[in-house]
């Protein structure tokens, strides 16, 4: 069945979409039906009674459940996304429910959820299942058996406003106040690998100036004993700092990447239009430079810090002259690091952006392979890619030879300040003022104090590249997302209807005119097609109906709505998409159909691929549904790929279908196949066709000529040819001519 006779097949607003003819199959046992999720429905009436918007189906969306039931974790999550701040409990007594705060919802053992409302006067609590409205009165005994312990609380957030346009470091203090305990212990295990380091100067002191002078061999076998103890203990504080540390900023970066990643995925799409994916890589992970930072070197050598301050009064007490002596070094240090930190960072920005180019030029060259090998270009880009690479190299080489210079002078002045109080110090023995235990363990505690004053310098050279680092994740934090709104996204499914409204739109302030002053009527229902020659701003116009973009002027509006007005989330699933070129994910057939709903049945997928005409090619693949596809498809012809891209485009059941030049670029036998299954697919459906193809659009019940950005004609094809001056008809009549020239 060709597009040809859509229009005289399916009428506008006509009922519901009927099914697919399919082959008989093998009678097989029902499968059981899922449970009810009573999880989500819950959380919207804990919602409601703190006055806050709860719209089910977006929360699913936002967190990519599908149809599955949650999970007691994944309503602590949801529960962020509606304001509210909720908090999980595990292993509860019944006990434990008196004077909590209510409404509260508890997780039973059958894996349903009960809210817990209120508890009467005798003593028994009522709970209300959000699904079925029935409700409990249970007491304390009654509750056990049917009760595995788990407890939901909940508490209205007092402020979730976005700050955009201010990223810096303190965007990470809320993660690392989180996990404020587990780090308050790595602080204690390092004060007290600080005391065990202090330790070994004071024993040395007893060694030389009691053991040695008075032969107290006893006093050396305690002196030895207590050193070999403080070692172990301090090595056994050391692994655990360490395993601590670890674990910590493991679950740390886990939710950093995450927060990052939402965030990205969040913005519009003009931001990854107008930069490459390779720079957009590289400051993804810039965020481990960041988070290593400030869990690690920063962390460790603060404490050392510090700590030195404890060890400056121990100098202090054994010499104040030396102590004065040694400290002499410390504005040195300040000076050093004054003059190289201009130096340094203008250094350290030109690395960066060498090194995003580089990155860039490799994602490029890797994505484009096969143009790369078509055309025999690998030696032109081996050669560009050194001299990237030398640019690199060069400008890290610039970087490190100026903080190789900051980091020698610290380390001279600091031999320096050795020197002098060796000097000092001898000349202090000589005079009796000191003994020759306590010089030696002046220096050795001196050079405790120095040892994290260097590291400083090496800190230092990391906080500049952490500036570089932030700066750098300012350029995706500093850009507003997507709005989401839960009130704006408690909407009916869309019924199909499309008016835009005297809309203007250019990609950027000042530039040309992309679509001018456009209006357009589509009643649900109907079939339109939209011709005219490239760069005319026909998918452009679907992309604003989308809200991809954002027009200058005038509105869009789906069953009335104006679409600015409504959560982007709702708008994009009311709305299915057909590309040219579709991405297809590593993944199965079946997660790649079952995308939008991860919890789709077999079944329901199968359906979805009749629908398409894909069911054919996929039985015939090794392994069916279960099939891996590679990296974009690559495993696939052009028109499989297409035809499991329309599969997943109605997975969704969108009321509104966009088909952009989604068979142009098949051949005759795949477009054959998608075509004879367009009856059933546009069923019930106001559908877009965008295509050059002109066959593709014949049938439609109207067809949109657009020209410059402006619509030029609108009418059926019979009318369209009718018009002695019409654009689609002199782009029809040059289609014909080729075709009886072919």
């Amino acid at each position: 069945m060709s597009l040809s006779t859509v229009a005289e097949k399916v009428e506008p607003g006509s009922g519901e979409q009927k099914p697919v003819p399919v082959a008989p199959q093998p009678a097989q046992a029902a499968p059981p039906p899922p449970p009810a999720d009573t999880g989500l429905p819950s959380l919207a009436l804990v919602a409601n009674f703190h006055k806050l918007a709860c719209d089910i189906d977006q929360v699913r969306h936002e967190m990519g459940l599908g149809t599955k039931p949650c999970s007691s974790i994944d309503i602590v999550r949801a529960a962020k996304l509606v304001k509210l701040k909720a908090r999980r409990l595990t292993k509860q007594p019944a006990k434990a429910l008196v004077g909590v705060p209510l409404p509260a919802m508890l997780e039973m053992k059958d894996g349903s959820f009960w809210i817990y409302g209120r508890r009467h006067d005798d003593g028994k609590m009522r709970l209300v299942n959000a699904v079925t409205r029935d409700v409990k009165n249970l007491s304390d005994d009654e509750l056990a058996p049917e009760w595995g312990g788990t407890l939901l609380l909940f508490a209205r957030r007092s402020s979730l406003k976005q700050e955009v346009g201010s990223f810096s470091l303190s965007w990470f203090l809320p993660s690392l106040w989180r996990y404020r305990r587990p780090l308050a212990s790595v602080i204690v295990a390092s004060l007290f690998i600080q005391l065990c380091t202090l330790a070994s100067p004071l024993l040395f002191q007893i060694v030389i100036d009691k053991v040695l002078t008075h032969k107290g061999m006893s006093t050396l076998y305690m002196v030895i004993l207590g050193m070999c103890l403080v070692g172990l203990f301090q090595a056994l504080l050391t692994w655990l700092r360490t395993y601590m540390l670890t674990h910590t900023t493991s679950r740390i970066d886990v939710e950093l990447g995450a927060k990052l990643f939402d965030h990205m995925v969040r913005l519009p799409l003009n931001y990854f239009e107008t930069r490459a994916t390779g720079q957009t890589v590289a400051r993804m992970r810039e965020i481990e430079q960041v988070r290593n930072f400030l869990t690690g070197s920063a962390l460790l050598t603060g404490l050392d810090v510090i700590f030195s301050v404890v060890l400056i009064v121990v100098m202090v007490a054994y010499s104040p002259f030396l102590s004065v002596i040694a400290l002499l070094s410390l504005p040195v240090y300040v000076v050093i690091g004054y003059i190289m930190r201009p130096l340094l960072m203008e250094r350290m920005k030109d690395k960066f952006n060498k090194s995003a180019l580089s990155q860039q030029f490799l994602v490029e060259s890797i994505v484009g392979i096969q143009t790369v090998k078509a055309m025999a270009i690998e030696p032109v880009l081996r050669q560009d890619w050194e001299e990237k690479l030398a640019a690199y190299v060069g400008s890290s080489f610039d970087a490190v030879s100026i903080a190789n210079v900051g980091q020698n002078a610290f380390q001279y002045v600091s031999k320096l300040s050795t020197a002098a109080v060796l000097f000092f110090g001898a000349q202090a023995v000589i005079n009796g003022d000191l003994t020759v235990g306590g010089l030696i363990a002046f220096n050795m505690i001196f050079g405790q104090v120095t040892g994290p004053i260097l590291r400083l310098s090496q800190l230092w050279q990391d906080f500049q590249q952490v500036q570089i680092s932030v700066d750098r994740l300012g350029d995706i934090m500093n850009n507003f997302p997507e709005s989401t709104s839960m009130a704006q996204a408690h909407l009916p499914p869309a019924k199909g209807e499309v008016q835009v409204r005297g809309m203007t739109f250019r990609y950027e302030p000042g530039g040309r005119e992309i679509l001018k002053n456009i209006n357009l009527a589509i009643p649900a229902g109907q079939v339109i097609g939209i011709v005219g020659p490239s760069g005319s701003g026909k998918s452009t116009l679907t992309k604003l109906v989308q809200r991809l973009y954002t027009p200058e002027r005038g509105q869009i509006l789906v069953d009335g709505i104006d679409v600015a007005q409504v959560d982007p989330a709702w708008l994009r699933r009311q709305v299915g998409v057909v590309l040219q070129e579709n991405l297809l994910f590593n993944k199965t057939v079946h997660e790649n159909i079952a995308l939008v709903n991860p919890a789709m049945s077999r079944a329901q997928v199968i359906a979805m691929a009749r629908l398409s005409g894909a069911d054919e090619f996929i039985n015939r693949l090794p392994l069916g549904y279960d099939t891996m596809i590679v990296e974009r498809g690559a495993n696939l012809s052009g028109g499989q790929r297409q035809r499991l891209a329309i599969a997943r485009a109605l997975a969704a059941n969108p009321r509104i279908l966009i088909l952009d030049e989604a068979t142009s670029a098949l051949d005759y036998e795949s477009e054959r196949i998608i075509q004879d299954n367009m009856r059933h697919i546009v069923h019930g459906r106001t559908v877009i066709i965008i295509a050059h193809r002109l066959a593709a659009v014949r049938g439609c019940h109207r067809i949109i000529a657009v020209q410059d950005g402006s619509i030029v004609e609108d009418g059926s094809h019979n009318e369209l040819l009718a018009l002695p001056t019409s654009l689609y008809g002199r782009l029809w009549r040059i289609q014909a001519g080729e075709s009886a020239a072919a």
